[in-house]
Formats: structure tokens, sequence, C-alpha cells
């Protein structure tokens, strides 16, 4: 495996294949390195007897995405296999799901929310993103009623992004709302939400269980260290959470490290159950996704009805249901045996799912040590400098870049990598083996 290459890209998530196809008809030599058997990343989908289990991300959005519609075009996906999700998100509170959370109608229905607070919602609405400043989730849901926290902000950034609301920032939040719009508009692949993942591997090098070891820089090209032996490419590109790119590159200028570091990320824990029927949380009417706020439940953050999100996610006749753990339940779970996460999850979940072992042929855990940006206000001041920094022997791309956590994000990052190499290397220049 070793030899030149202009580029090696370590990371087969969506940000480093949408890179390696970006970079594809430039002609340059481009090969993508994933540690894993599979592509994907936090977008990966396992098959097990019927089902289709989307192990990290759930959704895309049909606005708010247009570098993933790009994408899917140019790749030939008709937009019927992307289909609506014909579900909403409801919250529960007071012994019952209220529907209407992250949609207009959420002020008509109430969405767990009082008359006050629905009041207040209003206002946020209308101005609440201009006033976000560098506030934190908790520091901006002071200002309102105390239900925005508790019943919108922290169920919603805490179950979608594993956040906790006095460490992540909320301007982010605000602007992926603003951008990707109401619940009514979400989308998901109707194959699994590694679809575009897959789509995008079939016509590029990609060696998948192949770790990265180290990443050293050099004078105009970079080095990296694998199992089958070091690669040089003239860039490297780092497609990983900040964390893990960190911890890889072995010596990154001084001027990068402040953004590396404050780029944190929260960990991500769910459990799948393969039912033998189509159960879903009781009084929750016509919902794909229930939120459990903190002040309702420490152990669950959300209960997902995959087969509700899409029918084909399970066997006729059968059901899926995703149990996310809450934020401050993750850290005494991550690295739990298995039996414990399921034991704790599904015997969390039995209270809003009555049925639910019973119904259960198997469950499994899905872990993500670093699974969503943090988007600190740290971080959010140190990312204009990042951004500006010269080109490198070692770039990056993903979602921590933009500090907006979702695959848009992270594909987006990966046409700025993709402009930083091409204005750094206009033409392919292949390095003599030394």
């Amino acid at each position: 495996m070793s030899g030149d290459l202009d580029v090696a890209i370590v990371g087969a998530g969506i940000g480093g294949l949408a890179l390696a196809h970006t970079l594809r008809p430039t002609g340059r030599s481009v090969r993508v390195f994933e540690a894993a058997e599979q592509v994907g990343g936090r977008m990966t989908s396992v098959r097990e007897d019927g089902y289709t289990i989307d192990t990290g991300a759930e959704q895309i959005s049909g606005r708010g995405y247009p570098q993933t519609w790009r994408l899917l075009a140019e790749l030939g996906v008709d937009p019927v296999a992307v289909p609506k999700v014909r579900a909403g998100v409801g919250v529960w509170r007071n012994g019952r799901a209220h529907p209407g959370v992250a949609d207009p109608r959420g002020l008509l229905t109430g969405a767990g929310l009082s008359w006050r607070a629905r009041l207040d919602l209003v206002r946020l609405m209308a101005t609440g993103a201009s006033r976000a400043g560098a506030d934190t989730v908790a520091e901006f849901a002071g200002r309102y009623h105390p239900d925005i926290g508790e019943y919108l902000l922290q169920p919603v950034t805490g179950g979608f992004f594993g956040w906790r609301p006095e460490h992540s920032a909320v301007a982010p939040f605000l602007d992926l709302l603003r951008r990707v719009g109401p619940a009514s508009g979400w989308r998901t692949y109707r194959d699994g939400m590694d679809t575009l993942a897959r789509l995008l591997a079939e016509g590029l090098d990609v060696v998948t269980g192949c770790p990265v070891r180290k990443v050293v820089a050099r004078d105009g090209f970079a080095t990296l260290t694998t199992d089958a032996g070091p690669v040089t490419a003239r860039t490297v590109v780092l497609c990983l959470p900040a964390p893990q790119a960190r911890a890889l590159y072995a010596n990154p200028p001084a001027r990068e490290l402040p953004y590396l570091t404050a780029s944190t990320y929260t960990p991500m824990l769910k459990v799948s159950c393969l039912l033998d029927r189509p159960l879903a949380p009781r009084r929750a009417g016509r919902l794909y996704c229930l939120l459990l706020p903190e002040r309702e439940d420490g152990v669950l953050g959300g209960i997902l009805v995959d087969h509700a999100k899409h029918p084909d996610r399970a066997p006729p006749g059968r059901g899926l249901l995703t149990l996310l753990a809450a934020p401050r339940a993750i850290p005494g779970l991550l690295d739990a045996p298995e039996e414990e996460v399921v034991g704790t999850l599904t015997g969390a979940a039995a209270r809003y799912v009555p049925g639910l072992r019973a119904a259960t042929i198997s469950a499994h855990s899905h872990r993500f040590r670093h699974g969503l940006p943090e988007a600190t206000p740290l971080a959010l001041r140190l990312q204009p400098a990042f951004l500006r920094r010269p080109p490198s022997p070692v770039e990056y791309a993903g979602d921590w870049i933009l500090a907006r956590p979702n695959s848009e994000a992270a594909i987006e990052s990966a046409l700025l990598a993709a402009q930083r190499i091409q204005a750094a290397c206009p033409r392919t220049r292949r390095r003599e083996t030394a």
C-alpha cells in the first residue's frame, strides 16, 4: 500500500466521501482510508433479518441541505428515494405525549408548553436568533418562560444532538432550525441513512478496515502510518471529529491548536429494539419521535419509532424502535457491558411502551464516543481565525469545521477543503518518491 498519492483522506464518513467525489474530476490521485469495515461513519445503517437500522443520523431536510441534494442529483437519486417522514415529533409531559415540536402547529397544539410559554415562543421565533449572541442554550433559555428551556430547547438539543445546555452555544442550533424549517419537511432515505455514503463510495478508491495510526506533516507533503505500511501524499485530509484529528496529527501547527482543542464533542448512545410487532409509545398518536425532557426522565432522551419514520425499516407486521440515552446518563453507560446498556434503556422505555420487553426479538447498542460537535461559545469565537489559516499539507473536514451538527455541514466543509487543496496545488503534480 506504500506509494505516493496526491490526496489521502482519513475517514469514509459523508465528509470524506464528498471530498473524494469532489476531487475526482480534477485528475488527482485520491484514496480514502477507513478504520471500520463499512463506509458512512455516523450515517451508517445496519441490515439484519429484514430490518434497516440507522445507527447514527436519523433524517435530513427537504430544505437547508442544498449540497446534499446536489450530490444526490449528480448520483441520479430520485427524490422518491428520500421521502418525507409522515409522522411528527412530540414531547412527553404530565403522563402523555404532546405533538407539534419543531413545527409551527405546536403553537396551536401546545407541544408541551403552557400558554404563557407559547407567547414566549412567538417572541423567540420573531427575534430570538438575532439576540442569541454567545449564549449557551441554558443562558438563552433563561430569558424566557421556564417551559422554553425545560420542554423545548433541552429535549430537542439533548435528544437530537446529545448537547448539555450549560456547555453548548445556542446560536448554531437556532441557525440550523432556520435553515431546515419545520419537522413536517424532514425526510429520510428509504433504503437507510447510509444511502448517499454507499453511492459515493461506489465510484471511489476506498480502503476499509484500514485504521490510520499517525499523521505527520513534512515539507510540502505528509505521511500517514497504517497497519499495512506508510503512505505519503501531497495533502492528507483528516475527515474526523476534531478530538480524533487532534490525537492522530503528530505535529499540528500551533495556530491550529486552539480551535482543535475547543471543538469538543458530545457522545451519543442508542439502543435499537427489533420487535415482533409494531409498538409505539402509548398515547403518542402519529409520532415518529417522542422527546423526553430531563424533567421527566433522566435515563432516556427520546424514543424513535423507526417503522413510522419509514415502513421499510422493519419487515411487514413487525416494528423497530430506537431508544436514545439522555445526555447526562451517557457517561455512565458509554463503556458499560452490552447487557447493562440494553437493560437500562429498555427498562426505562417500558414506562412509555407497554409490552416492549415481550415484543423485543433482539436489541443492540450503537455508541459514538464523538457523536456531534458541541459548538461551545469558545469554539465559535476561535472559528473565524481557524478558517483563515493558510493551506497546509494536512487539512480537515467535518461538521465541526462549521460548528453545525449535521451532515450538510460535513459536506460543506468537504467543499471548503477541496477549494483549499486546489488553491494550493492548482495542477496535479506528483512528488517523486523519496
